[in-house]
C-alpha cells in the first residue's frame, strides 16, 4: 500500500486505487503501519522538482529509515497538519512543505468524512483583486481599478498596474506620489527608473514621480508588504536604491527582495531573493545573502539574520499563500487582509494549532474553510456577511 499512499498525496491516484486504499485503512491494525509511512514535517522540496511518485516514495522511506522510533518524534514535536488545494498542488509541491498529523482520524477524514453544512448568512466575502488609490503631490486622489484608465504626462494605468515613464532628466525638486492598496487588493507599479514593485493587500508606498539623474533613488514602504525588483545602479550613473520604513533602511545596487512590515505586526521582515542588500537600523548594519531574511524588532532593537525558504516568503506575488509551520491565528490574519474580512476565533484552544501547506489566492472562502475543517483545524465555522467565526 506504500505506493498508493504516495499516489494519494501527489494527486495521481485512480478511483479504484483510492477505494482499495480506503478499504485497507478501515482495518484498525493498519493505522500503526500508516504511521511508519508518513512522518511529521516531511519536506517535499528535498525530494521533488515535480510530482514524481517513485522519487517521493524513495525519499520518504529513506527519511523514515533514519529514525529509530518515529513515535518519539511525533510525541516531542508539535503536530503540524498539511493544507493544500489539489488542483494546483502539482505546481507548488516542490516548494511547499507537506506534513500530516499521522493518525487514522485525520487521514480517514481526508478520504470519507461528510461534513455538516455550516451556518452561512449573506456571504459577501470575495477574493481580492487589482485595486489601489493613487494620491498625488497635490493631495488629489484617483481610484485605480478595473475599468478605470488613468493617463498623465508621467504615468499610465489600466486599472491593474501603473507605469511611470522616465521622461527628461533634471535636478529639479522631486514630487512624490503615494499608492495605497486596501484590504482585499493588490497592485503592480513600475517606477520611472524601471524598478518593479508588487504590492500586497493593505500596503502603502511613497515614491518620486521621477528620479534625479545620478542621485540616490529612495522610496518609502509606509506599511504593508512589497516585492522589489530593482533596476541596477549601473543604468543610473551608479545611483543606489534605498527603501525606507520607519527607522529601517534597505540599500541595494540591483536585486530582488521582499519586505513585510504590517502595522499590526511588531517585527519587520526583509527577505533577499537574489543580489545583495544592506539592512540598517540605528547603529546596526547587516548584509543579506540570497535566501536570508532579516528580522527586526524596533521595540527591543534586535536585528537577526536567518535562512528561510524564499518561496514561502514571496509566493503571494504569484497567487499562492504558502504557509510553513504557521498557526491558525497567523493564517487567518493573512487571509483576512486578502479577503477583506473579519475573523473571530471563539475556540481559543485552536489558535495555535500548526499547519503547513498552500492555498490559492483565487479560492472561494468557503472552499478554504472546508479544507481547514477537513484537516481538523476547526470544528465548525459560520459566515455572517464579511465576518468568519471559527469554533
Amino acid at each position: 500500500m506504500k505506493h498508493l499512499i504516495i499516489k494519494l498525496f501527489t494527486d495521481s491516484i485512480s478511483e479504484p486505487e483510492k477505494e482499495k486504499l480506503l478499504n485497507w485503512l478501515r482495518e484498525e491494525d493498519n493505522l500503526s503501519i500508516l504511521k511508519n509511512y508518513i512522518q511529521h514535517d516531511y519536506d517535499l522540496n528535498k525530494a521533488l522538482v515535480k510530482p514524481d511518485i517513485n522519487r517521493a516514495y524513495e525519499s520518504l522511506i529513506k527519511r523514515i529509515e533514519t529514525l529509530e522510533r518515529p513515535e518519539e518524534v511525533l510525541e516531542k514535536t508539535k503536530p503540524v497538519v498539511s493544507i493544500f488545494r489539489k488542483s494546483w498542488f502539482k505546481y507548488v509541491a516542490a516548494a511547499t512543505v507537506v506534513s500530516f498529523l499521522v493518525s487514522g482520524y485525520f487521514f480517514r477524514n481526508r478520504l470519507e468524512t461528510v461534513f455538516p453544512k455550516p451556518i452561512i448568512v449573506n456571504n459577501t466575502i470575495k477574493p481580492g483583486n487589482d485595486k489601489a488609490t493613487l494620491t498625488l503631490e497635490t493631495g488629489e486622489t484617483i481610484a485605480l481599478e478595473k475599468g478605470n484608465i488613468y493617463e498623465t504626462q508621467n504615468a499610465t494605468s489600466n486599472g491593474k498596474e501603473i507605469i511611470y515613464h522616465a521622461g527628461e532628466k533634471s535636478n529639479t525638486e522631486i514630487a512624490y506620489n503615494t499608492l495605497t492598496i486596501p484590504r482585499g487588493g493588490k497592485f503592480y507599479i513600475m517606477l520611472s527608473d524601471s524598478t518593479k514593485v508588487w504590492l500586497n493587500s493593505e500596503s502603502q508606498l511613497k515614491y518620486p514621480v521621477t528620479f534625479n539623474d545620478g542621485q540616490l533613488r529612495q522610496v518609502e514602504l509606509v506599511y504593508g508588504e512589497a516585492y522589489f525588483e530593482v533596476s541596477h545602479s549601473t543604468e543610473h550613473k551608479g545611483s543606489h536604491f534605498k527603501v525606507m520604513h520607519n527607522k529601517q533602511e534597505v540599500e541595494v545596487l540591483g536585486t530582488e527582495f521582499n519586505i513585510r512590515a504590517y502595522k499590526e505586526e511588531t517585527n519587520i521582515y526583509t527577505t533577499l531573493v537574489k543580489g545583495k542588500v544592506e539592512v540598517s537600523f540605528e547603529n546596526q548594519r547587516k548584509i543579506l545573502k540570497p535566501e536570508e531574511q532579516s528580522n527586526l524588532n524596533p521595540t527591543t532593537k534586535v536585528l537577526d539574520i536567518t535562512n528561510v525558504d524564499v518561496y514561502d516568503q514571496t509566493s503571494w506575488k504569484v497567487g499562492v499563500f504558502s504557509f510553513k509551520r504557521k498557526t491558525l491565528k497567523e493564517i487567518m490574519q493573512v487571509l483576512s487582509r486578502w479577503y477583506d474580512m473579519e475573523v473571530v476565533i471563539e475556540n481559543k484552544s485552536i489558535e495555535n494549532r500548526g499547519f503547513n501547506g498552500g492555498l490559492g489566492k483565487d479560492q472561494d472562502i468557503i472552499e478554504i474553510l472546508q479544507t481547514l475543517k477537513q484537516f481538523g483545524a476547526v470544528n465548525e465555522y459560520q459566515i455572517n456577511n464579511k465576518t468568519v467565526i471559527l469554533k
